[in-house]
């Protein structure tokens, strides 16, 4: 079956994070006032959110970046005071060239240690704190309950690789993480997020589950209830991120939900009753005799079954897979770190509402092509032969 590994990660990495020179951490003093915060990259899904939670804190913001992903995020008027810096990491640092400096840095676009190590060491005498975006899929095992920070890392049979696949994403992470911690040593802060969700998310990766739910009738849901799973709200991650900014915390954190406190049960119940309360709304605003997901029904089909139908973990059934074998612990990462450190969380209602807000606000034919889940023609042939094999 399809697992996590093929999309987000696992591949390989050089060593385990505290064995880099300077990897002795600590907490600063709380900022006394604005910080003047410096972001690579900034107009994708997470970065509008953490410019919008440093504004709210009166932080001042330069963002460097090429200009193409997303530029109409940055029009409005709440976004014309930022400061804009035009270049590519991988060819164009001129702008980041001269005596300027920030208080801090948050790397949004890190992939190839190549990149990061180009930007880290060009910033690193003009700048006090290196925030890197990484990942949970950094981790060699998935096999351990609550294992934290401290586990091993993925290694790459060959550091020099750049083609990022299911394979290598883990490891090539990994190697960003000690390029950073190089180049700053005791300065970097490292960031793990396990699945970003949330309003704006451009993969559907969480938003097929309310997006589905809105279309009511019978879902077909992978493994057990009480399977685990763990998401991070990427409005509580960028608040996050500017709190670690404010007390200048160098460590590395597993930002994600706090392990096996999260099922794939609770999720699908939050998804319809966002669901029917939507449906509810549109009904009072443009009158219509019955709410089209006011009835939906949950279907829960083993993942065996799933694997004899090709149904895969993870792309077909989002945010998912078996907690068996080499993945007995997934949705089990331990976030007591980054709890401990100031992370804290909305209630899963508020994510899934808004989540599916976003979505039933987006164009319809960008609705009608989702990036992710199972097809509704597919669903519904897997549930017809999942019924037909339940009859005696």
């Amino acid at each position: 079956m399809t697992s996590r590994r093929d999309f987000l990660a696992a591949g390989s990495v050089a060593a385990a994070w505290m064995a880099l020179p300077g990897a002795a951490r600590a907490v600063g003093r709380k900022s006394a006032g604005p910080l003047d915060i410096l972001i690579l990259g900034g107009t994708g899904f997470l970065g509008p959110h953490f410019v919008e939670a440093a504004r709210n804190r009166g932080h001042k913001l330069t963002l460097f970046n090429r200009g193409k992903s997303n530029p109409t995020r940055f029009s409005g008027e709440e976004f014309q005071d930022i400061e804009q810096l035009r270049g590519d990491r991988k060819s164009d640092l001129a702008a980041l060239e001269g005596e300027r400096r920030w208080d801090a840095v948050l790397d949004t676009s890190a992939y190839l240690p190549a990149d990061v190590k180009r930007s880290a060491e060009l910033l690193a005498p003009r700048v006090g704190q290196y925030l890197i975006i990484s990942s949970i899929s950094v981790y060699a095992d998935n096999s351990t309950p609550h294992a934290d920070e401290t586990a091993a890392v993925a290694t790459l049979a060959d550091p020099t690789v750049t083609e990022i696949t299911g394979e290598t994403y883990g490891g090539l992470k990994a190697l960003c993480e000690q390029a950073a911690e190089a180049a700053l040593p005791g300065r970097t802060t490292v960031v793990r997020p396990g699945l970003i969700v949330g309003p704006g998310d451009t993969t559907d990766r969480f938003t097929y589950w309310p997006a589905r739910a809105a279309r009511g009738g019978e879902i077909l849901a992978p493994g057990a209830a009480d399977n685990p799973t763990q998401v991070i709200d990427v409005r509580d991650l960028a608040e996050f991120l500017v709190h670690l900014f404010e007390t200048r915390n160098f460590d590395v954190f597993n930002a994600d939900a706090p392990a096996g406190k999260l099922t794939m049960g609770a999720v699908l119940a939050a998804c319809q009753k966002a669901a029917t309360e939507a449906n509810r709304i549109q009904c009072v605003r443009a009158p219509c005799e019955q709410p089209a997901a006011a009835s939906s029904s949950v279907t829960w089909v083993p993942a065996g079954f799933l694997e004899q139908q090709q149904v895969s973990a993870w792309q077909d059934m989002p945010a998912w897979i078996p907690p068996t074998g080499e993945y007995a612990a997934f949705g089990l990462r331990s976030t007591v770190r980054a709890q401990a450190a100031g992370l804290k969380y909305r209630p899963l209602e508020a994510t899934v509402r808004d989540t599916l807000q976003w979505w039933l606000s987006l164009p319809e034919e960008r609705r009608a092509k989702p990036k992710a889940g199972i097809s509704p023609e597919r669903e519904a042939e897997v549930l017809k032969a999942w019924h037909a094999s339940a009859k005696p």
